[in-house]
């Protein structure tokens, strides 16, 4: 700066010595001092530029730069860390320190990325960052020469709430008209699921039907990376109105309950595989397709292509896996002193899958197929209540998680603000909602 000051003060003296030779132009001496007097000057100031600007330019060249390498098939660790230019006491000890400090042990293809970073381009790797997860990275600094030290860092979620509502068209289905209100597919599917214990969306949908769905949406630096939990669902089910509230117990456990604080979730699902077209229902008295004479169709038919994963409709223990004339492959599972289920015309059991397994819901057991008497690919689904075979479609089933006192008392407060922000939503679909903090925020964007 004290250049600078000096630059401008000898310009200033020069400007007044110049305006006073000019008078004089007409003599060729003095033409000679004004050219030498502008030469001298664009020299001090060209001095004065640079020492004002080079702090300026030292730090362009000391900006932290950035190798970003993208996880493709047939990368590992070592293969990558290598192409930058490690040694392999380094990549040994890379490696050593993810797996001890950050349990990480392989990249996956596609979704994994690493950045190198270096103080200047000139620069060794000083840091090393896996992004592993939208909700998770491992930074890895050198503290000294082949000293790399590890740690996980779990990245903060904002989660808001969404809330998305529709009516089934005419002529339509669930999905399209869920799909037309703006819910996404994944969000969607997981109402198949939950909405499955007491409902068949081939044959409980009507034109007019309205429904909602409150759902969290998680974001990171104001960009949305994906969807959470469903909070609420209602459907205006055959049976009625059908309404589910997502509750976390005091001891972490989750679960999804109707407006009461009873169990919505059944302990089995009526149809085992989602927004499966029915080609055959429950009946007494049923042409049989390839008999030809009439006896009685004690399960329901689901249409699925040969290979389609058949998951158990309930927890339980298989009592039986075999082949029979009329079955094909089946498998029968006992899922209490009460109910069996049993699944026909497989094309193979999934591996696993014996006498005595015990199975979670949802687990798959096998895979559609046309073995036994039948006509084509499809599933033969069957529940038998006390040895007795019952409509999957209308049999009455229990639920498996009914609240206490205590718990039914917080559930019914957290109730009361899930239908509060439900509210909130519909009157202004603009703004911000944040369930879980002492206060409800409501921002508008």
């Amino acid at each position: 700066m004290a250049s600078m000051k000096k630059a401008k003060f000898i310009i200033k003296k020069m400007s007044a010595g110049l305006v006073k030779s000019l008078k004089k132009v007409g003599n060729v001496h003095v033409l000679s001092r004004i050219i030498i007097w502008i030469a001298v000057a664009m020299v001090v100031i060209a001095l004065g530029v640079v020492c004002f600007y080079r702090p300026a330019r030292d730090a362009v060249f000391s900006t932290e730069t950035h190798t970003i390498v993208h996880v493709k098939s047939g990368d590992t660790l070592s293969k990558i860390l290598g192409e930058q230019g490690f040694s392999m006491r380094d990549i040994d000890a890379i490696s050593k320190n993810l797996k001890k400090d950050a349990e990480f042990t392989t990249l996956r293809a596609g979704r994994d990325k690493i950045d190198f970073v270096r103080e200047n381009e000139n620069a060794p790797i000083s840091k090393i960052v896996i992004e592993n997860g939208p909700w998770n990275k491992i930074e890895i600094d050198c503290g000294t020469p082949s000293t790399w030290q590890c740690q996980k860092i779990e990245i903060a979620r904002d989660t808001r709430v969404a809330f998305k509502h529709g009516e089934i068209a005419k002529g339509s289905s669930f999905y399209l008209s869920a799909m037309e209100a703006g819910i996404p597919e994944g969000v969607i599917l997981d109402v198949y699921d939950l909405l499955a214990f007491e409902m068949d969306f081939e044959r409980d949908i009507r034109a007019g039907q309205k429904f909602y769905v409150l759902y969290e949406e998680n974001f990171s630096s104001d960009k949305k990376v994906d969807n959470g939990h469903i909070l609420a669902i209602s459907f205006d089910a055959l049976r009625g109105n059908v309404q589910m509230y997502r509750y976390v117990k005091p001891d972490g456990k989750s679960g999804y309950y109707d407006e009461n604080g009873n169990g919505a979730i059944k302990s089995l699902k009526r149809t085992p595989i989602n927004n499966a077209k029915i080609t055959s229902s429950f009946s007494g008295k049923r042409k049989h397709p390839v008999l030809g004479y009439t006896r009685a169709h004690k399960g329901v038919d689901f249409r699925a292509p040969t290979g389609t994963p058949i998951p158990a409709a309930g927890s339980g223990r298989v009592i039986a896996r075999s082949y029979n004339r009329g079955h094909g492959n089946f498998v029968k599972i006992r899922h209490n002193g009460t109910f069996e289920t049993l699944y026909a015309h497989l094309s193979k059991f999934a591996k696993g899958v014996n006498v005595g397994t015990v199975v979670r819901q949802g687990q798959i057991i096998g895979y559609a197929g046309s073995t036994g008497m039948s006509t084509g690919p499809h599933l033969h689904y069957e529940v038998i209540k006390n040895g007795v075979h019952v409509n999957p479609m209308t049999v009455k089933l229990p639920a498996i998680d009914n609240l206490d006192a205590n718990n039914k008392k917080i559930f019914m407060e957290k109730k009361a603000q899930i239908e509060s922000t439900i509210k909130s939503l519909q009157d202004n679909p603009n703004q911000i909602v944040r369930l879980g903090d002492t206060e409800q925020k409501k921002d508008k964007k």
